[in-house]
């Protein structure tokens, strides 16, 4: 799992066409890092067909503004530029399977 630290990065990977998953986070979050495990797990999963970026909330604020992040965890299923489906808070493995399975 990679982690975007810069909005020109951000659209290097928009441009790239390739569906992927943004995970906002931040290091004194505790849901955060207890989520953190499963979605590694389900990157390594879904390589072949979909990424999976982490985002810091603290480092990246443009990003998280952008994406109106107000909660984190947050997650966003992207194609393009566009959001697919999302998840704020806590999920189950299965819950972030079923929407990563849908983009890939």
């Amino acid at each position: 799992m990679k982690s975007i630290t810069s909005n020109k990065q951000f659209n290097a990977i928009v441009a790239s066409g390739r569906p992927f998953v943004l995970d906002f986070y931040a290091d004194w979050c505790g849901p955060c890092q207890a989520l953190l495990p499963t979605v590694e797990k389900l990157a390594d999963e879904f390589s072949d067909s979909v990424d999976v970026y982490k985002i810091n909330i603290d480092e990246q604020r443009d990003l998280a503004a952008k994406f109106q992040v107000r909660s984190i965890p947050s997650l966003f299923f992207m194609e393009s530029n566009k959001i697919k489906d999302s998840l704020k808070g806590m999920a189950s493995e299965h819950q972030l399977r079923k929407k990563i399975k849908a983009l890939a």
